[in-house]
């Protein structure tokens, strides 16, 4: 779980970062899975692009995801969620945490 304190300094990292993938279905393949799957192992911190509507299917498959990758929310506004999910072992030049500490 991911404390509000750790949450702020996230977000704060998660500012400058680009969508990393696109979801557009109301479905997640088998490859989007892998991608977001990769992203998280290597960048820890991501951003997701979800283009759906209504809202509730946008959120619906938001907590799928998160589900599917054991994976913490941090933020979602709009089109775009912001997710975190802790390396097992980071990658110093990949991790946007590592990278971008913000104090």
């Amino acid at each position: 779980m991911v404390t509000s304190k750790q949450k702020k300094n996230l977000r704060a990292i998660g500012h400058s970062l680009r969508p990393i993938v696109t979801v557009a279905n109301e479905t997640i393949s088998q490859s989007v899975n892998d991608e977001i799957d990769r992203a998280l192992r290597d960048h820890e911190l991501v951003k997701i692009k979800v283009l759906l509507n209504p809202r509730s299917l946008k959120k619906d498959l938001v907590k799928e995801i998160l589900k599917k990758q054991n994976a913490n929310l941090i933020q979602l506004i709009g089109n775009v969620a912001l997710v975190y999910r802790k390396a097992k072992e980071p990658k110093p030049e990949l991790s946007n945490i590592l990278r971008n500490t913000v104090c």
